[in-house]
């Protein structure tokens, strides 16, 4: 594998890449597409959907640096060989601390197919902007499987097990324990553990974004352990629309990581459960979704993007406080 897949001083020496902008901004209402959140230090990091991997830091969680170098100056050779049309611009990533290593893992693929594949880097300090390539660790192809490796999430069960759950449309969200690499372990099967709908149900209405997609429409999973449970968040409809996105949340939850998650009536969400979290208001998000929770500082906090109704339905970011019902369950604080 390739050592220092992203190293800035790299980029530094060949000029800058196309499509990448030149000098570092601050502003306090950022735009970002599929953010996920991590702490080091007294810094905060925003790592997003873009062009090798936007990336943003901030001292206080409210006025964010938007980096001009993104994650990866160097794309893996092997994502472009798995994924035909695949280029610069990275999708959904997502990052997790464990056992002294920061992982990232992003996702590969082409708008509305299947073709795709989730990479992982690996770093000792998020702050070093210094990733080594780890390779693939799931792809799937068209007509050979019905899902869609894309959307990673990491999440570390009670006995201290990598998970990796994953997916957008065709059968929905997918599970698989991973190994101490980070990558699958092959001994367990893949798990089907949300579907947008009942699989015996079918939508009449055609997917508005892609004809290869289909009507299934979730995606965006993330797992959050609270309280004695594992809380499965995932995005149901249609993003990247600007204004016309009617993405929103929704949630189940389970004793186990392997699920079943039920949501708030008890409805498998492998059948098409769920319990809404949130969706756009109309006012100042027409959508909003592909979400993250973290707890930093003794705090929980929900990270989204949502596409602003002032801003011609662009992604922004969106913080809010998250506390917990007196029966479990999530709810977002102004």
């Amino acid at each position: 594998m390739a050592l220092a897949a992203t190293i800035c001083q790299t980029a530094a020496a060949q000029g800058p890449r196309r499509g990448f902008q030149r000098e570092a901004f601050t502003t306090e209402t950022p735009m970002a597409h599929d953010p996920v959140m991590a702490k080091e230090g007294d810094t905060y990091y925003v790592f997003a959907t873009g062009m090798g991997i936007q990336q943003m830091t901030s001292k206080d969680c409210k006025t964010w640096t938007v980096l001009p170098q993104p994650v990866m100056t160097v794309i893996p050779g092997w994502t472009t060989d798995s994924v035909p049309g695949f280029g610069q611009h990275v999708w959904a990533p997502d990052v997790i601390q464990w056992h002294g290593r920061w992982w990232l893992a992003y996702s590969c693929s082409t708008f509305g197919k299947n073709g795709s594949a989730i990479g992982l880097l690996s770093s000792r300090r998020l702050g070093a902007n210094l990733w080594k390539d780890e390779g693939c660790i799931v792809a799937s192809q068209p007509k050979r499987d019905n899902w869609n490796a894309i959307d990673p999430n990491f999440v570390i069960d009670d006995d201290d097990t990598p998970w990796l759950v994953w997916g957008s449309f065709w059968d929905g969200i997918q599970l698989a324990r991973l190994d101490s690499t980070m990558h699958l372990d092959r001994t367990l099967p893949l798990k089907t553990i949300a579907r947008r709908y009942d699989p015996n149900y079918k939508p009449t209405e055609p997917n508005p974004t892609s004809k290869y997609a289909g009507t299934n429409a979730i995606e965006a999973p993330f797992i959050f352990k609270h309280g004695g449970y594992y809380y499965l968040f995932v995005s149901w409809d249609y993003c990247c629309r600007g204004a016309k996105s009617n993405y929103r949340v929704a949630v189940g939850r389970s004793k186990s990581v392997e699920g079943p998650y039920l949501d708030r009536e008890g409805k498998d969400m492998a059948m098409g459960g769920g319990t809404l979290v949130l969706e756009g208001d109309k006012k100042e998000w027409e959508a909003a979704g592909h979400c993250a929770v973290y707890t930093f500082d003794g705090e929980d906090i929900f990270v989204c993007h949502g596409y602003s109704t002032t801003q011609n339905g662009a992604a922004m970011l969106i913080r809010r406080p998250l506390s917990w019902t007196a029966d479990g369950w999530p709810q977002l604080l102004p």
